[in-house]
């Protein structure tokens, strides 16, 4: 009997890497991840990309392997789109969060982030371009949100130009680090799944403003939007007007993916008014 493309692919890693007992454990749109043991004793976890999502999550990977374990999950190794990695057990940031520890949670992001954009060796290469990965709002026709959201649409759009337009240093990034991507493990928080962006090293919390999921109360309360600019800009040294107009930005060019996609875009709505608001007194 044919062997499936993921059954193929996970034979080949438990030859290659001497596996001895593989239990899967989630399948996503763009991946299948698997726990594995070697010799019945220590963990690892492999991850097998679909060819639908082979370009971005190969960008991810290989910036993976370039933060080398420091503040983000190790990669042991990788093989055309099967990577092996770290097993990472503990839940994600985004727990505490919802619990009502989100200074806490704040604080672990700026530490991450600081491991992440740590002076390294030359970057990987054919990271995306942040200019780019921001098409989808450029390309996003006003008509398409709804009648009461075009105005934020507008203003969201305007400032993403006008940080575009500003120079500004330049340096690999996660590009999609919130808490749900940030899991507990004996070695503290790590993030996962990065998707391998080059750009502006501010806009690299933007994301946080709009996360964790199902906290969307959390997230939109204007002190804790203050809050979270003023323990970030402390820590990470970035301008809290820059990072407000990221956050801006990043989230109404979420809402335009999900627009793409035909998903509610209730988070993004219920967040942008008041990020606005903070970038406009920052």
């Amino acid at each position: 009997m044919n062997q499936s493309p993921v059954e193929t692919a996970l034979s080949r890693a438990m030859i290659r890497w001497s596996l001895t007992k593989s239990t899967p454990v989630a399948e996503t749109p763009r991946s299948w991840i698997f726990r594995v043991e070697q010799n019945g004793r220590n963990f690892a976890a492999l991850k097998i990309i679909k060819a639908v999502a082979s370009v971005e999550e190969g960008r991810g990977s290989r910036l993976l392997q370039w933060y080398e374990g420091n503040g983000a999950a190790t990669v042991f190794d990788s093989h055309n789109d099967t990577i092996f990695m770290e097993w990472l057990d503990g839940g994600t940031l985004g727990d505490p969060v919802r619990a009502g520890h989100d200074d806490e949670g704040t604080i672990a992001i700026a530490t991450i982030v600081a491991s992440l954009h740590r002076q390294r060796a030359a970057a990987p290469d054919n990271l995306e371009n942040l200019r780019d990965r921001f098409a989808a709002l450029f390309a996003s026709e006003a008509r398409a949100w709804p009648h009461t959201a075009r105005d934020l649409y507008a203003r969201a759009s305007g400032i993403a130009l006008k940080l575009f337009d500003r120079p500004s240093a330049q340096i690999p990034l996660h590009g999609d680090l919130h808490h749900d991507n940030i899991l507990s493990s004996d070695r503290g928080w790590l993030a996962i799944d990065p998707k391998g962006v080059f750009g502006d090293p501010a806009y690299e919390i933007a994301p946080v403003f709009i996360n964790p999921e199902r906290a969307t109360v959390i997230a939109a309360d204007p002190r804790r939007i203050a809050t979270r600019a003023d323990i970030l800009a402390q820590r990470l040294g970035y301008s809290r007007k820059r990072m407000l107009g990221w956050a801006c930005a990043h989230a109404a060019l979420s809402a335009a993916w999900d627009l793409a996609e035909g998903k509610a875009i209730t988070t993004q709505l219920a967040c942008l008014p008041n990020l606005l608001a903070a970038y406009d007194q920052a």
